[in-house]
């Protein structure tokens, strides 16, 4: 008896690799808009659990388009078809923070997790592709990102997973086709003008570089976002074992010359990370503010506060970096004066109160 075909197949064993470690029993939720790669994922999560999962979908009604219950209906109908249970339908309010797409997806995301909270589900997949990763890599390259927003989309991140990143979309068409599935097909994504940047990023650009490049270019920014994904990892513990060593008070009182010690890559994300404790929004903390915080451990001259997304300002005293809500400065100590270096105790010390 033949066996199903390749792509059907290729998915299945995508979603069997991503649930593996969940326990039997455990509910699984598919986040389906109808698309072709969501509703390959459904199907693909449908046959997978079989008796050892439940295998549940959320479809988010973003509440844009005209007609856009109708669509969240039908997209419901197809998972129920396929075997899903429960199948949820929310409707959501996009606000406008950040943009209409970083809005859409943020609303988005958080109606996944709390469905899935509602639910006691363990996992909630999502049916990112291996396009859909290049064109992450190629906007990131674009806005001049640095290796964790080059890094892409990581294939678990909380409750979310990732299964199909190793999948093409011709492949998700694929399968839907050889399953007699009849996808959505979303009308921003003809990449017309008026279109969102990544609808119009995969609708000119992408074709331009495979005809100039060849055919393999998403798969090469595939590869790079998972090379970059390993190097950041690294940084990033890195940066955190730093932020623990340097805190002398939470969430952002850092001692200046433990910070000082650390390669620059290393302390550059460390003073991030602490901006980003100390309530500054990571998505708005840009590059020139993460220098001028930078400045205040390495460069410092006696330059005044460093204004930060969120209301928040750091301030170098007493051979401290400050990072908090405006306010007095504690008086400069001999220490701390310019030209001079701060007292280093040796030694990292970790502290209790770390994230």
């Amino acid at each position: 008896m033949a066996g199903p075909h390749p792509a059907v197949a290729a998915a299945r064993s995508a979603v069997r690799s991503s649930v593996v470690d969940l326990a039997p029993g455990s509910l699984v939720l598919v986040a389906c808009s109808g698309g072709t790669d969501s509703l390959a994922l459904a199907a693909a999560t449908a046959f997978v659990a079989g008796a050892r999962l439940r295998a549940g979908a959320v479809v988010v009604d973003h509440g844009l388009q005209p007609g856009s219950a109708a669509v969240a209906e039908r997209a419901a109908e197809a998972c129920r078809a396929l075997g899903l249970a429960p199948v949820l339908v929310v409707r959501v309010d996009v606000g406008t923070a950040g943009g209409p797409e970083a809005a859409a997806r943020g609303a988005r995301y958080a109606a996944l997790e709390k469905a899935a909270a509602d639910e006691g589900a363990a996992a909630v997949l999502v049916g990112h592709t291996l396009d859909d990763q290049a064109e992450t890599v190629l906007l990131g390259l674009a806005r001049g990102s640095g290796a964790r927003s080059l890094a892409g989309m990581p294939a678990v991140r909380g409750i979310l997973r990732r299964p199909l990143l190793g999948l093409t979309r011709a492949q998700t068409a694929a399968a839907c086709e050889a399953q007699g599935l009849d996808p959505w097909h979303d009308p921003t994504n003809a990449g017309a003008p008026g279109d969102p940047l990544r609808s119009r990023l995969r609708a000119e650009v992408m074709p331009l570089l495979g005809r100039v490049l060849g055919p393999g270019v998403p798969a090469a920014l595939a590869r790079t976002a998972a090379q970059l994904a390993e190097d950041a990892d690294t940084l990033d513990a890195q940066a955190a074992e730093l932020v623990a060593a340097a805190r002398v008070a939470p969430p952002a009182v850092l001692d200046v010359g433990v910070l000082a010690q650390a390669p620059v890559a290393v302390r550059r994300r460390a003073v991030r990370a602490a901006a980003v404790a100390a309530g500054s929004p990571a998505g708005a903390l840009l590059r020139v503010h993460v220098l001028a915080l930078d400045a205040l451990v390495v460069d410092w001259r006696g330059q005044g506060p460093v204004d930060l997304p969120g209301g928040l300002a750091a301030t170098r005293a007493c051979g401290r970096l400050v990072i908090g809500p405006p306010g007095p400065v504690a008086p400069v100590q001999p220490a701390d004066v310019p030209g001079q270096a701060s007292k280093v105790q040796s030694g990292f010390a970790r502290n209790d109160d770390e994230e």
